[in-house]
Formats: C-alpha cells, sequence, structure tokens
C-alpha cells in the first residue's frame, strides 16, 4: 500500500517480528495504547506473539510507515479463524482489523484519521473484501469516533475473553460514502 494523504505518504510492510519488537513493545506499553491490553508486556512477550502472528495464515501483522518512518501498526485477520470464532456469524469477504498508531510528543492534527482511511484503503484494495470488522473495548470512545468517521456502524456489543467489545461493521460502500468528502 501506498496512500498520499494530508499528512503525506502513508505505507505498509510486512511487520518483522524480531527487527521490529523492539520499536513495538514501546508502542504497546505506553500508556495511550492501554486499549491494546500489553501494558505489562515484556520484549521477549512482544517478540513471541508477532512470532505467533507472523505464522498464523489467517492473521497478519504490518508495520505502517509514514514519510518511511515507523508510524503505526495495522493487523487483520480472518474472523472466521481468529478473535471473533464464535462470536457472529462470518459472512464470505469479512476481515477483522486492528490499527494502532504510535505514541508521540509532536501529534499531527488528523494523522489518526488519515491512517485508519489508509488502513481501510488498503484492505479494500483487495475486491474479495467485502466488509471489514472491528471489536474495540466498549469504553474506547475515541476509537469509535474514529470508525465512525470512515463508515463503520455498530451492531452489538460481545463478551470476549479478554474485554466487553462493540462489534461494528464497515461495507466497501459504506466506506466509499463516509470518505467521498475527504478524497
Amino acid at each position: 500500500m501506498s496512500t498520499t494523504t494530508a499528512v503525506g505518504p502513508l505505507t505498509v510492510r510486512p511487520l518483522d517480528p524480531m527487527a521490529d519488537a523492539e520499536l513495538l513493545h514501546s508502542w504497546v506499553t505506553h500508556p495511550k495504547a492501554a486499549f491494546w491490553m500489553m501494558q505489562d508486556a515484556k520484549l521477549q512477550d512482544v517478540e513471541r506473539e508477532y512470532m505467533r502472528i507472523a505464522a498464523h495464515e489467517h492473521h497478519h501483522a504490518f508495520m505502517g510507515l509514514h514519510d518511511g518512518e515507523p508510524a503505526f501498526l495495522m493487523e487483520s485477520y480472518d474472523p472466521r479463524y481468529v478473535e471473533l470464532v464464535g462470536l457472529y456469524d462470518p459472512e464470505p469477504g469479512d476481515v477483522g482489523m486492528h490499527f494502532l498508531v504510535a505514541p508521540t510528543d509532536r501529534p499531527v492534527h488528523g494523522f489518526t484519521l488519515a491512517v485508519i482511511t489508509a488502513v481501510m484503503r488498503e484492505l479494500f484494495a483487495d475486491p474479495a473484501t467485502k466488509r471489514v470488522v472491528v471489536e474495540p473495548d466498549v469504553g474506547n470512545s475515541a476509537v469509535h469516533r474514529l470508525n465512525e468517521a470512515v463508515g463503520f456502524v455498530p451492531a452489538e456489543k460481545i463478551v470476549k475473553p479478554e474485554k466487553e467489545a462493540l462489534l461494528s461493521f464497515c461495507t466497501r460502500e459504506q466506506f466509499e460514502a463516509a470518505t467521498a468528502v475527504t478524497r
């Protein structure tokens, strides 16, 4: 993916669990990443988690770059096999998504919206993707607002082992309608 946005170019590359682990560790243990639920993770925990994802046939992690520098994490997954098994009835073309923007001392206005928009464009670049599924913590109001801004519609609260989540969906048409003004 390479997307030009109002905040500059955003690209993704496959995550390298060993090479990227130290940087990821600083991101996922930062107080702003509380909803990522890895606050107490050790470096080895992060390495192990992303090695597990790298080895998984239905879960993928990507390093997001802003102007060529690491700036966000993107994950995609098949909800028939990962995260949401037994919690809803997946439809053909459903793709699950997680994203995390790196903490910074110099926030850029509109950056997180640009990231989620670019992530969604990347997911919908695959013609097989019909709908993106997310399951953020019910208490994460900031991400609920971002999800709504790119077309997600909440469906229901679900209980996962680690959290109560707001299951939400975004079709290609909903995404295109929500972002038509920002193109």
